[in-house]
């Protein structure tokens, strides 16, 4: 125990591995463990498309039975998946260890990496792959990554060289939680003096964009887990967006440059006769594969900000939920455990969340394009573009040979919301009441074949609300696909509700701010003293034992008062009496 006084990284007399980001430490900066993601995500992203599979490795060719030339690139792909993480972990690690050298060495890795990236795509900005450009802009990302690391380091170096040792260089930070505190203390006299200023049409409005528009809020701090999972998915979108840029639009643009008259005799195998003039032909084709490139563009337009947009939300979803966590509430979660304990499936979900998040906004963004492509293409070709020009006019023409169906159904549909509101429902003494039951019953009669036919319209409608609702909603993982009964069987669903309960439980402001007070009773600081590094870990422990000699040996004053701050922590934040439930049941 005195060697781990002495020397607070080590762990049970060893040196121990630095971590590369502590995700429940609530006072730990984003931006190091956010930049280090993204240039991981997008080096995997740059991976996909490569012939490599390892920078410092050429595969060779062999030939196969049937004479062809094969390349072994599956396991070597596979070993790379495991490759840039160990290659970045030192990268990360530097930023936790807090100490001159640690930070000495995350400058000369950053200056490293960002050098060789850098010499790379000025050596050959250009690649065969997909698009001459693709990999130069797809490690765009990477490099403001490695840019902002290469900047960093190098100042928190100075910073290190600058501070006196001995004066919190390794305290721990309880910033976050004592605002945490401040404001929960507090909420009462703001809510009382924010109650009076909500008349205005202006702060009703200020109220409706909150509840849509993420906006920091005073006295709360988003996890780290959220806050790279919002980074993975801003980097996924453009990732993806880049990759469905380049990869469609250059070959509609070729394709348009290279028609001629050809065309026509291609188009006529087809019994399709656009004009007798062969040049005129040209021109509508390329007119048209002009308008397929914009409906292309303007699907892929509306997907990205859709995504992003519902990014935004689901931030304000995450953090209600984890306000309703730290305040003791159950959240409705249908089905799914509701005891705050961690257990395997939590933790792997826990671990598995920002992973889940940036394959989810993938997909989704992808089954977006498809579908939003597919809508703006139906609707230019068979909708505006036969309207502007006076051609090919086959919606309008089928919608003209069938007026006789449509006009029956929404006449029935008119007759039936009429007759319900004027022949059916009387109002008796304030109340409306059910009347005519004979003419009720002989209209639901006589109207039932025609209903089967509008059902037939409402299911077609129904499914395609259905898929459009699916498909926006796919890359959020707060919102469950399926319904409340069996929302234990959406994955992604289910990985965020654990995820969130292991946060609340490991990672409370409350609770953190409770152990410094906790700890800080035991043994008397100096001011500027802070808790070490580990120490945070000891008094949550501390909560859970009932060992007297664990809790250290003090005045009865000092005792009293830690057992009145304890006894008051509780009564303010139920959630925290799950902690204490091991030490009251053995007592």
């Amino acid at each position: 125990m005195r060697r781990r006084q002495l020397r607070p990284r080590c762990r049970h007399g060893g040196p121990r591995l630095p971590s590369p980001v502590d995700f429940l430490a609530g006072d730990m900066t984003w931006t190091v463990p956010a930049a280090v993601f993204m240039v991981l995500f997008s080096s995997l992203c740059l991976l996909l498309p490569a012939e490599d599979a390892l920078p410092f490795l050429t595969l060779a060719s062999f030939p196969s039975g049937d004479g062809r030339t094969v390349t072994l690139r599956g396991p070597w792909k596979i070993l790379s998946l495991l490759y840039y993480p160990a290659l970045y972990y030192p990268l990360a690690a530097c930023a936790t260890v807090r100490h001159g050298a640690a930070h000495l060495l995350g400058s000369m890795l950053s200056w490293a990496h960002f050098g060789v990236q850098v010499w790379q795509r000025a050596e050959c900005p250009q690649t065969p792959q997909i698009h001459k450009y693709y990999s130069l802009l797809a490690s765009l990302p990477l490099l403001l990554g490695l840019g902002f690391l290469s900047l960093w380091y190098p100042v928190q170096l100075v910073r290190s060289v600058r501070r006196r040792p001995g004066v919190g260089s390794e305290g721990l930070q309880s910033s976050y939680s004592e605002d945490y505190l401040r404001t929960l203390l507090c909420r009462k006299k703001l809510a009382s003096s924010s109650r009076a200023s909500k008349h205005g049409f202006l702060s009703r409005a200020w109220v409706s964009y909150r509840n849509y528009i993420y906006t920091p809020q005073r006295g709360f701090r988003l996890p780290l887990k959220l806050v790279l999972s919002a980074t993975l998915t801003g980097s996924a979108i453009y990732q993806v967006a880049l990759l469905l840029l380049v990869g469609v639009v250059p070959t509609i643009q070729r394709m348009r440059a290279g028609i001629t008259t050809d065309i026509c005799y291609l188009l006529a195998g087809f019994g399709i006769l656009l004009s007798e003039d062969k040049q005129e032909v040209v021109g509508l084709v390329k007119y048209y594969l002009w308008a397929l490139e914009a409906c292309y563009i303007s699907a892929l337009v509306l997907s990205c900000s859709l995504t992003f947009l519902m990014l935004i939300r689901s931030l304000v979803t995450h953090r209600t939920n984890l306000q309703a966590l730290h305040r003791g509430a159950a959240l409705d979660l249908g089905p799914l455990p509701q005891h705050p304990h961690p257990s395997r499936q939590a933790i792997v979900c826990w671990m598995s969340f920002s992973a889940y998040h940036t394959a989810f906004t993938c997909l989704g963004l992808l089954v977006q394009q498809i579908i939003f492509f597919l809508g703006t293409t139906i609707l230019a070709f068979l909708v505006f573009m036969p309207m502007l020009h006076g051609r090919n006019l086959l919606l309008l023409r089928h919608l003209e040979s069938s007026w006789p169906f449509w006009l029956t159904l929404s006449l029935a549909v008119i007759l039936q919301n009429t007759a319900a509101h004027w022949v059916f429902l009387e109002t008796h003494h304030g109340r409306p009441e059910l009347t005519n039951r004979r003419v009720l019953y002989a209209v639901t009669f006589f109207l039932f074949p025609i209903n089967v036919l509008v059902g037939a319209m409402v299911v077609a409608w129904r499914v395609l609300l259905s898929a459009l609702y699916n498909a926006i909603h796919l890359g959020q993982m707060d919102l469950s696909l399926m319904p409340p009964r069996a929302a234990a069987l959406d994955p992604g669903y289910y990985t965020y509700c654990s995820f969130l309960k292991i946060e609340a439980s490991q990672s409370h402001p409350a609770t953190t701010a409770f152990c410094t007070l906790l700890l800080r009773t035991r043994q008397p600081r100096r001011p500027q003293d802070g808790l070490r590094r580990g120490e945070e870990e000891e008094g949550m422990q501390l909560l859970q034992t009932k060992d007297p000699a664990a809790r250290g040996v003090g005045s009865r004053a000092r005792q009293g008062r830690a057992r009145w701050g304890l006894a008051y922590t509780l009564l303010h934040n139920p959630a925290l009496q799950a902690f204490r439930k091991p030490a009251l049941s053995g007592a």
